[in-house]
């Protein structure tokens, strides 16, 4: 064989590789913008959703707080103590903890400022309750509102 007709074949060898790399490296980019196409949307959807979800999240913690501290007010009314004693310390170590969660809170700085003052009445109303007093009853009505008025603000 001459030497023009081998320098021709390893030539032509070599020029259909490199053209069947290019065609793979092109359907591999090919496939990678599909992938990609496919994948942002999907992600943002997902990103959305997880918004969605610690916001509702957020506005459970708050109900689950409020409500346990309406628990509290509906057994003192009833003469039941020991349950309203337990709800309500139930409602102040949620309401610490959520405070404690800062930037992170379902309050916002402002609610949180407010709420400082519903905590400060922790110890008393803890003790009337455990003495059952009559009178906790209305002092945890009062604590009640005290806490909506804190929710009004923004």
């Amino acid at each position: 064989m001459s030497e023009a007709k081998h320098s021709r074949i390893t030539e032509s060898k070599s020029a259909g590789s490199n053209s069947w790399l290019r065609r793979t490296g092109v359907y591999a980019g090919v496939l990678l913008t599909v992938f990609l196409l496919g994948l942002v949307p999907m992600w943002l959807t997902a990103r959305e959703h997880a918004r969605e979800l610690d916001a509702t999240r957020a506005i459970l913690r708050t109900s689950q707080v409020q409500n346990t501290l309406a628990n509290a007010v509906i057994d003192a009314r009833r003469g039941e103590y020991e349950p309203s004693r337990q709800a309500a310390s139930e409602f102040f170590t949620n309401l610490r903890s959520e405070i404690e969660r800062g930037s992170n809170s379902a309050y916002s700085q402002s609610q949180q400022n407010n709420l400082r003052a519903v905590l400060a009445n922790r110890d008393d109303m803890i003790t009337l309750l455990a003495r059952s007093d009559p009178s906790s009853a209305d002092r945890l009505v009062e604590l009640y509102n005290l806490y909506r008025q804190a929710m009004t603000t923004k």
